[in-house]
């Protein structure tokens, strides 16, 4: 159910979509880094900045599903 309201939240909502996209690009780049062996101390910032911003943006998308979740059925709570 919660994949079905994903699909069609990234098909419907761009801030959503805008959301999941940039989600997915922090992540592409934390992947980078950590790929590395060593941190410079300025990469070692931007992975702690990646992470937190990555995690306010998965903040936001659930709520964005909270909120069409509760929307679409209200007596399941």
């Amino acid at each position: 159910m919660a994949e079905d309201l994903k699909h069609r939240l990234l098909e419907t909502n761009p801030e959503y979509r805008e959301l999941a996209f940039t989600h997915h690009t922090l992540d592409d780049r934390l992947h980078e880094l950590e790929a590395k062996v060593y941190l410079s101390d300025q990469e070692q910032v931007e992975e702690v900045s990646l992470k937190k911003r990555k995690l306010h943006i998965k903040d936001r998308m659930e709520v964005i599903l909270r909120q069409h979740g509760t929307t679409a059925h209200p007596l399941s709570a």
